[in-house]
């Protein structure tokens, strides 16, 4: 897999919430200005796998449906990182766990309301 694409109502709140929660860091930008868009690039450390943010401009918020679910990522601190967030002030969940299994992730929300799982890394 190359890249997961969202799509943003504001780029500059969007890649600060992910570089800020996360660490992600930026890659590459495409300003495409003629044909109303942007696209930013990011990626984690040492990572090849990259985030799409895409901005049309004047656009509103997004719909997002009921079909997205989330995108997971994964840290050796969960409990460390959960409460870096909470701290933080991000739209975070408790720690919470399957059925039977210890406490293993939690959510936080993006600034358009997309779920990203964070997940206890094995």
């Amino acid at each position: 897999m190359a890249h997961t694409c969202v799509r943003v109502k504001d780029l500059n709140a969007s890649v600060e919430f992910y570089q800020n929660a996360f660490g992600f860091v930026e890659n590459n930008r495409k300003d495409f200005p003629e044909a109303e868009f942007t696209l930013v690039y990011l990626s984690l450390p040492n990572d090849d796998y990259e985030l799409e943010l895409t901005y049309n401009y004047d656009h509103g918020a997004y719909d997002l449906g009921d079909g997205y679910g989330h995108i997971a990522i994964a840290t050796e601190d969960l409990q460390a990182l959960h409460d870096q967030h909470a701290a933080a002030g991000f739209d975070v969940t408790e720690l919470k766990g399957l059925p039977g299994v210890p406490p293993s992730y939690y959510f936080i929300k993006d600034p358009d309301g997309y779920k990203i799982e964070v997940i206890k890394e094995d």
